[in-house]
């Protein structure tokens, strides 16, 4: 089905167009020199496999997206591909602003480096000026609740501690972006919570929302529209309720 305009004003702060990503199923696959000037039918070799094609979308500033799924249908490609971790083998993605992506959070903290230290790094990393981490260094660790910790190495945090620490840092940038793709799911309830109402406040400020969940309860809560991906291919972009209706009755929800 073909996407809805965007009713949201402002030119696209994401463009997606005819993108696709290929994976091969082993890494014995190789390209030859040919393959990079072949057409893409040509280009399908044994062993490889599209977790996305043909995906084309704007989304506006201010808007809250939910990707809908199931699991393997290329959502988190897609998040991916947004944050140019990786490249599409096909079309273009084009990103005019900067990202923060709370998608894999805490790959990028040191193991051996204390909270401390990971906030400064993974901070400064993002863009974030010392002066500023200075500035929030207290309010970071104080929501994510461990000041107990702040010089203790992260290798020796749980995984929700790290999870907590992580939401936090990111959540603190000043970026126009969000992409979040369940990265809550380790935290308890009572944090997960109170991180959902810092990405309300977020959305309250103007932000634009990428976000990714089995939890229709959560992707109605946060967002307006939505993608439905299915086999590699967006099959309808629209307003969330609708999308849910049309994911539910392809794949009904299993009775408790």
């Amino acid at each position: 089905m073909s996407a809805t305009a965007s009713t949201i004003a402002g030119s696209p702060v994401i463009s997606v167009r005819d993108a696709g990503i290929r994976f091969r199923r082993n890494r014995r696959g190789r390209r030859n020199f040919k393959d990079l000037f072949a057409g893409s039918s040509r280009r399908s070799r044994p062993g490889e496999f599209w977790p996305l094609r043909n995906v084309t979308f704007d989304v506006r500033p201010g808007e809250a997206i939910g990707v809908v799924g199931r699991n393997g249908q290329g959502k988190s490609t897609l998040l991916k591909l947004v944050a140019e971790v990786i490249l599409p083998d096909e079309g273009t993605v084009r990103v005019g602003a900067g990202v923060a992506p709370l998608i894999e959070i805490t790959g990028g903290f040191v193991n051996d480096l204390t909270v401390r230290d990971n906030v400064y790094l993974t901070a400064g990393l993002h863009g974030m000026t010392r002066a500023d981490i200075d500035a929030r260094f207290d309010e970071i660790i104080e929501f994510a609740e461990i000041a107990d910790f702040v010089d203790t190495p992260y290798k020796h945090l749980s995984s929700g501690m790290k999870v907590r620490i992580a939401f936090s840092v990111i959540s603190r940038l000043e970026e126009p972006v969000m992409l979040v793709d369940e990265v809550l799911a380790v935290g308890d309830r009572a944090f997960r919570e109170k991180c959902y109402r810092r990405i309300e406040e977020l959305l309250a400020g103007g932000r634009t929302l990428f976000f990714v969940s089995h939890n229709e309860k959560d992707l109605r809560r946060f967002c307006t529209r939505g993608l439905y991906l299915d086999k590699g291919a967006l099959v309808l972009d629209g307003p969330i309720a609708d999308v849910l209706a049309a994911y539910n009755a392809d794949y009904p929800p299993k009775q408790k």
